[in-house]
């Protein structure tokens, strides 16, 4: 079977993603290099100036790259079709977020490196917008694939140091003293977008109970936020003293 004919960006040594600058400059290099008064006016050094020509005639002008793009994009599609008659584009991705994050938004780059896309590393930016909820799935053109598709990635909560995601609600613990416990109170806490909570300590409190503070969680799906479950810990005042006998 005959090798296929390279590309104009295989020509020059470039990947699908590279700049104007890079052809210009692979260009200039190449052009230079194999021109046929520097080479003894071979027949291969002429042809491989025709080609060097004839890919930056293409490459140089954005209209007809872009419709050359697409014809490469269409020819990969016709060969890379599996078995079962489709071609795997899309891909998903658990992202890693900071608790924080979730409330201020933040931006972070996405990089793809897919075999199926020879030569090319794809980088996408990827903004994430204040009070988005845990279990968002956020859709990433995949425009400089080849084959098209998109990256769907979704944002998970990393546990932070004082507090424990699950879902849209937040876990953490409160150590108070047994005094507290015993009289009940009030005691204050920061919560997880760096606010002062005042948290109401129920009179004789046990060991492990839940106390729920409503809308202080992450952002919520449907609308708001989720809750925070505050669970009490405590030592119980022991006492040891020695026996009198008679």
């Amino acid at each position: 079977m005959a090798e296929p004919s390279p590309t104009h960006y295989q020509i020059f040594g470039l990947d699908f993603g590279c700049t104007a600058e890079d052809v210009k400059a692979a260009y200039r290099i190449l052009a230079k290099q194999h021109h046929p008064d520097v080479n003894s006016n071979s027949a291969e050094a002429r042809l491989r100036t025709q080609e060097l020509n004839a890919a930056y005639e293409i490459l140089s002008n954005p209209k007809r790259r872009k419709a050359y793009d697409e014809s490469l994009r269409q020819a990969k599609r016709s060969a890379g079709f599996s078995p079962t008659g489709r071609i795997e584009r899309n891909i998903s991705q658990d992202v890693q977020v900071r608790i924080e994050d979730f409330f201020t938004g933040m931006k972070m780059e996405v990089q793809v490196r897919d075999p199926a896309n020879e030569g090319v590393i794809e980088t996408y930016d990827l903004t994430i917008g204040p009070m988005t909820s845990p279990g968002t799935r956020i859709r990433i053109a995949r425009t400089q694939n080849i084959n098209g598709g998109v990256v769907i990635v979704r944002l998970k909560a990393i546990p932070g140091y004082q507090f424990r995601p699950r879902g849209s609600d937040l876990k953490c613990d409160l150590n108070i003293s047994a005094q507290l416990a015993a009289r009940g109170g009030v005691h204050s806490i920061k919560g997880a977008t760096g606010d002062l909570l005042e948290v109401e300590i129920p009179r004789g409190v046990a060991r492990g109970e839940i106390i729920r503070i409503p809308e202080q969680g992450l952002p919520n799906m449907r609308s708001g936020r989720g809750d925070l479950l505050i669970r009490i810990t405590y030592r119980p005042e022991v006492r040891v003293t020695r026996s009198q006998h008679d």
